[in-house]
């Protein structure tokens, strides 16, 4: 039986786009090879969602396979009915003019005259006769997940892909920094191979960004929140924090409280055209995990000496 794409990816058949590569990431992440190396089934399962992916998420091939199931690539490359060997279709060839005209009426025909005559006049080719001119490959639809700091940077990610012969194949895709979640990427002449020769057609990669476990990405900027002491906060320091461009020194000023965003220009996301954004540092107070009574009457006693009502402007 054949494969049925959408019970594969766990969709109705009027699934969206969008919902369809939502079921496919999800279902790519969880029988990755990469994630399940000594899982042969759930090798086996990571390609068949690859393969339904790669028909359901092209728009020509989804309505191919809708049309004429998983044949459809036979059925959608050759002509309509009524084509002949080599696409050629005998319906414009005119029979009556060998009953009829051609022979008499009240005389029998030869039939072997008939295909005489026809292989000398040849049959005229049809919409999808082999004469035709070499075309170009289909484009294959895939999903791509990119590490933050890849999207961020730039770099270079493999991608495996599964060709229409049933082998995969796994190429290297550069990814240019700055790119943002949702976005495609244009691998030229690594597609599909037109069945009659001619040349290849592309990949067409949509690039979905893992998260970070400490930095966001808000357009060009990158927001990340900056743990310090109390000490550091009341009294001013320097503390190195990590950005796309190797470690800064950021300065925090004394009497800084938590959640102030300190600004360090330049440091964010920089597009290959564009100007690069900044990051934004938010402070958050870490206070010891234990204080003994002496310290607490130390922050007792610093609290009555500056007053204070931080929940001034706080309402419904």
């Amino acid at each position: 039986m054949a494969d049925d794409y959408y019970k594969i990816l766990g969709v109705a058949r009027n699934a969206s786009q969008t919902e369809i590569e939502k079921a496919y990431r999800n279902l790519a992440r969880k029988y990755h090879p990469d994630l399940n190396p000594d899982d042969k089934a759930a090798k086996e399962r990571f390609q068949q969602v690859q393969r339904a992916f790669d028909v359901l998420g092209d728009a020509e091939k989804r309505e191919l396979y809708d049309r004429y199931g998983a044949s459809f690539e036979t059925m959608g490359a050759g002509g309509g009915g009524g084509a002949g060997p080599g696409g050629f279709h005998f319906e414009d060839f005119d029979l009556g003019q060998f009953f009829g005209e051609r022979f008499g009426a009240g005389v029998a025909p030869d039939l072997g005259d008939i295909f005489r005559q026809f292989r000398q006049r040849g049959p005229r080719p049809g919409p999808g006769a082999t004469s035709a001119p070499p075309g170009r490959g289909g484009d294959i639809h895939h999903a791509v997940d990119v590490p933050f700091g890849i999207a961020v940077a730039g770099g270079e990610v493999h991608v495996t892909i599964h060709r229409r012969t049933g082998k995969n194949e796994t190429i290297a895709v550069k990814i240019p920094p700055g790119i943002e979640d949702g976005k495609k990427i244009r691998v030229r002449g690594q597609g599909d191979t037109p069945p009659r020769g001619g040349s290849r057609g592309d990949i067409l990669l949509t690039v979905h960004v893992a998260p970070h476990p400490c930095f966001q990405r808000r357009g060009n900027n990158l927001h990340v929140r900056v743990p310090v002491t109390l000490a550091e906060a009341a009294l001013g320091a320097k503390v190195d924090i990590p950005t796309p461009r190797g470690t800064v020194a950021l300065r925090v000023p004394p009497g800084t409280s938590s959640g102030a965003k300190l600004r360090v220009k330049g440091h964010g996301v920089a597009p290959r055209n564009g100007s690069p954004g900044d990051l934004l540092a938010e402070i958050q107070i870490v206070l010891p995990d234990t204080l003994d009574d002496e310290e607490r009457e130390a922050i007792r006693w610093i609290g009555s000496r500056h007053p204070q009502n931080p929940r001034g402007n706080l309402r419904w």
